[in-house]
C-alpha cells in the first residue's frame, strides 16, 4: 500500500492523475515526496521478505 501511495503521489505531482483542484496536482514537491514514499515502501517490503525468510530457516 505504501508503494502504491507513493506512485500515486508521484503521478499527481507530474499532473498525470488526480483532480486539477488537488494541492498535489502539478506540484514538484509531491514528485519528490512520492519518490521517497515509494523508496520507503520498497525498503519495508524488502525487510519483511528478509524477516520471513529468516523465520522459515530457523529450526523449531
Amino acid at each position: 500500500m505504501v508503494i502504491l501511495s507513493g506512485i500515486v503521489f508521484y503521478l499527481q505531482g507530474q499532473s498525470v492523475v488526480g483532480p486539477k483542484s488537488s494541492f498535489m496536482y502539478s506540484n514538484p514537491e509531491w514528485i519528490t515526496n512520492g519518490q521517497w514514499i515509494t523508496i520507503f515502501g520498497i525498503i519495508i517490503l524488502g525487510v519483511g521478505i528478509v524477516i520471513s525468510k529468516i523465520n522459515l530457516l530457523r529450526p523449531k
